[in-house]
């Protein structure tokens, strides 16, 4: 059951990261949704390594959020060296 929980709310912050940060962002709700359902993942696992979340507590809505910015911020900056480079 935390797995679906963080998966939703991965799905939602998703999409919210996605307004809040401007310029190309990944194309498609699939991948918008993807990109923070990864952020929630990893997230989670990070605070659980951090001790800040307990075995078996998910990542909360700002923590799933922090992590889908950083995988943002992270697809952006990889998008921008693929322009560069060709």
């Amino acid at each position: 059951m935390e797995l679906i929980w963080t998966i939703v709310i991965g799905f939602i912050v998703g999409v919210l990261a996605k307004f809040v940060t401007h310029g190309p962002g990944p194309q498609g709700f699939f991948l918008t949704a993807a990109l923070g359902i990864a952020g929630s993942v990893i997230a989670t696992f990070v605070g659980r390594a951090l001790g800040w979340y307990a075995a078996g507590q998910s990542a909360g809505f700002i923590g799933a959020f922090v992590g889908a910015l950083v995988l943002l911020f992270i697809y952006h900056m990889v998008i921008k060296s693929r322009g560069t480079s060709t």
